[in-house]
């Protein structure tokens, strides 16, 4: 029996920041052994660069090694109703199997959010964005974990839906 890969979807306030981190690192284009630089934050696609238009896009980011289809969501003030949300629409449609769905606001500090809402929010860029990207490398490890969680989850997943 064949399977699909699977959907990993990070969600965040914005979907510009911890989300966007979070997808960069699964990915591997962050090294999870060294905390990035502002420049190299700025260098993975999405990072502070979304708009108003982008709430609520389920944006691709890549396909890992494992070829699970990495996404990330900014969802506004959903929280973890937008999880519930993503995982009943995966039920009704019989693909509740091939999704994990990860929340990052649990990781978003104080610099991120002022930070955030002062680039993307207010459009004072300049002002924000060292501000985020600083609360973002304050935040890294805490994002290396949460990553390497979920990747062990979608290691076991798949294990799971093979052995059936």
């Amino acid at each position: 029996m064949a399977f699909d890969n699977m959907k990993i979807i990070y969600h965040c306030f914005g979907g510009s920041h911890s989300s966007v981190t979070a997808a960069a690192l699964h990915l591997g284009l962050l090294n999870r052994n060294q905390t990035p630089t502002a420049e190299e934050l700025m260098e993975i696609p999405y990072y502070d660069k979304t708009s108003d238009s982008d709430f609520g896009s389920i944006r691709f980011m890549g396909t890992d090694e494992f070829g699970n289809d990495i996404y990330v969501l900014g969802k506004k003030s959903l929280g973890n109703r937008f999880s519930s949300i993503l995982m009943g629409v995966a039920e009704i449609i019989g693909k509740q199997d091939d999704l994990i769905v990860v929340n990052c606001m649990n990781i978003v500090n104080w610099s991120m959010k002022l930070g955030g809402f002062t680039s993307r929010r207010l459009g004072l860029v300049a002002v924000g964005r060292p501000v985020v990207s600083w609360g973002t490398r304050k935040a890294f490890s805490q994002l290396v974990n949460l990553v390497e969680i979920t990747r062990v989850n979608a290691i076991k997943k798949n294990r799971e839906l093979q052995a059936i």
